[in-house]
């Protein structure tokens, strides 16, 4: 993700001629797009996204479940 926003303030600062960024070539300009790319694509064949979101959604429903016992009163349990 941060590639991709340093991909978009590059190609602003190319566009607008600001600083020394104008004076680069447009390669490297456009890399941070073609490295975001090669991240997500990585990233959805390894099944790192995928693992990321269960991940979320599995301290989500734990998180719930303490909220509701400590709602119905049971003390969360100790660990042993």
């Amino acid at each position: 993700m941060y590639t991709l926003i340093l991909g978009i303030l590059l190609v602003a600062l190319k566009y607008l001629e600001i600083g020394p960024v104008a004076q680069w070539s447009w390669w490297w300009v456009l890399s941070p797009f073609a490295v975001t790319l090669l991240w997500w694509a990585w990233a959805d064949m390894t099944g790192y996204t995928k693992r990321k979101a269960m991940e979320k959604m599995d301290e989500r429903k734990k998180d719930r479940i303490e909220r509701q016992k400590e709602t119905l009163g049971m003390a969360p349990r100790r660990p042993r």
